[in-house]
């Protein structure tokens, strides 16, 4: 999965440099509003080694998404298996971004995300990808529908503490390989 291209981006593994911009996305308040918490400097460290520890064990993670135009890292992309019983819809695999605020709204997370479904269903054979938000993140909800993903049905996220009401209720989208396959004709 390292090094995926689209037209304007590649994805690969975090790299040292990178964790500055990692610290930067992990704790912008504009990027983390869906979440119920910003990372400190010591836990996006502990998420980006992770994250890398993830693509060699499984194949897949999530990545960084890199603009080709100025090789500057505009976010993260990727796949990722869920395997936590806590979710009633593991095991499964699930697909997701996070863009830096002066690269939202271009369609790069919906160009990183096909680059990324094409990975998991024609590459890995995945029968289905699933992702998730928050209910109100209508942005991420039109990347998944952009996508081609379906609305599965709603569910209240088992890690999100309910002292954080507005952020417990979450979307579940999904899509199968059948028909990936029939939306790219392949």
């Amino acid at each position: 999965m390292d090094g995926l291209r689209t037209e304007r981006l590649v994805l690969r593994r975090w790299i040292e440099s990178d964790r500055p911009v990692f610290h930067r996305l992990n704790h912008d308040p504009a990027v983390m509003r869906f979440f119920p918490m910003r990372m400190t400097e010591a836990e996006a460290d502990a998420t980006m080694d992770r994250w890398n520890a993830d693509l060699e064990a499984d194949g897949m993670g999530f990545l960084a998404a890199v603009r080709l135009t100025d090789r500057r890292v505009v976010g993260v992309i990727g796949l990722s298996p869920v395997t936590e019983p806590v979710f009633d819809f593991a095991p499964s695999v699930q697909i997701g971004w996070r863009l830096l605020p002066e690269a939202q709204g271009q369609g790069l997370a919906s160009e990183g995300a096909r680059a990324c479904l094409a990975f998991g269903f024609d590459r890995l054979a995945l029968p289905d990808i699933v992702s998730q938000c928050v209910v109100e993140n209508r942005a991420s909800e039109a990347v998944m529908q952009r996508i081609g993903m379906s609305f599965r049905r709603s569910f209240d996220h088992p890690r999100v503490p309910r002292s954080h009401p507005h952020l417990v209720r979450h979307s579940l989208y999904g899509l199968r390989r059948s028909e990936w396959q029939m939306i790219t004709g392949r």
